[in-house]
């Protein structure tokens, strides 16, 4: 029998990443567990405000670790990393702040009164630390060898401290996840840089430059590709990276994977769960080269 984990969405995982959730589904459903999507949940509200005097923007988050509490569980993993962060950010400040929780609670009276139970799990951090890399190490079928991948964290894994998933300056999980599947991690010290965010929307150019400098750094470097967790971050490295083309004479962006595609490649699950078709730069010439890309069902 399956292990049930509540899972929380947001907003992004129904629309332009919903590739990274189908990957995540399928790994959890290998490993054993069943990712149980959580009823009534709401946007996340984006970003946890962090002037002490604003607890509007708390509202969204609390409204969301209530229905987890509601629905009997203490315990919901969440893949976006802004969602995430901002779920933490909420929970964090609720559970040190006894009187910003009273309010928040009193003003949202047709909810539950939230009590302070929930953990918030990143999924990158539930496959650490509650199931093992180990464990997936185990079942690994094809290997990564040959690949040279740069893992890139962006923000907000990371910051602020009090909610991040590894060390700010220095992080390793998605390195040692990296190791784990075979693959070779080219380091980078632009690993932890902004991918340009929201300036995506109407500073196109300066996010496409953005991604050059994050890329080209890699490339030097020797990285075939890069890996990583966000699908802001994705968009803008893949989507304005490819648009870079046009900026800069000669660069090519590289293939840009969720860290939970190439965990699918490596464990040899259904090629149907990839999504490669939502990417911007092919993902399957570099899989194809290297000898890993699946074209039939590998059962576990």
């Amino acid at each position: 029998m399956q292990k049930r984990i509540l899972y929380y969405p947001g907003c992004t995982l129904k629309t332009t990443a919903k590739n990274l959730e189908k990957t995540a589904y399928a790994i959890m459903q290998a490993l054993g567990y069943e990712l149980v999507e959580m009823h009534d949940w709401n946007c996340c509200g984006v970003v946890a405000s962090l002037t002490t005097d604003d607890l509007m923007h708390h509202l969204a988050p609390l409204r969301n670790l209530i229905h987890v509490e509601d629905q009997g569980e203490d315990k919901v993993v969440v893949l976006c990393d802004m969602c995430c962060n901002t779920l933490k950010q909420t929970n964090l400040r609720v559970k040190e702040n006894p009187d910003d929780l009273k309010t928040l609670n009193a003003f949202m009276d047709r909810e539950n009164d939230y009590k302070g139970t929930v953990k918030v799990y990143h999924f990158l951090e539930f496959l650490r630390d509650e199931i093992g890399f180990d464990v997936i190490k185990k079942m690994v079928k094809k290997p990564l060898h040959d690949m040279r991948i740069m893992p890139y964290y962006g923000c907000m894994l990371l910051r602020p401290r009090e909610v991040a998933i590894d060390d700010a300056e220095d992080p390793q999980i998605l390195s040692d996840l990296l190791t784990i599947l075979g693959a070779e991690v080219i380091d980078n010290p632009f690993k932890i840089e902004c991918c340009g965010s929201y300036h995506t929307i109407e500073e196109k150019q300066l996010v496409s430059r953005r991604a050059y400098r994050i890329t080209s750094y890699a490339v030097e470097r020797g990285a075939d590709a890069i890996m990583l967790s966000c699908p802001l971050c994705h968009f803008n490295l893949d989507v304005r990276g490819k648009e870079a083309e046009k900026l800069f004479k000669g660069y090519k962006q590289i293939p840009i994977y969720y860290y939970t595609q190439l965990i699918s490649v490596a464990l040899g699950l259904d090629p149907s769960v990839y999504g490669f078709d939502q990417h911007m730069v092919d993902p399957t010439l570099l899989l194809k080269k290297k000898g890993v890309l699946h074209t039939r069902k590998i059962e576990i």
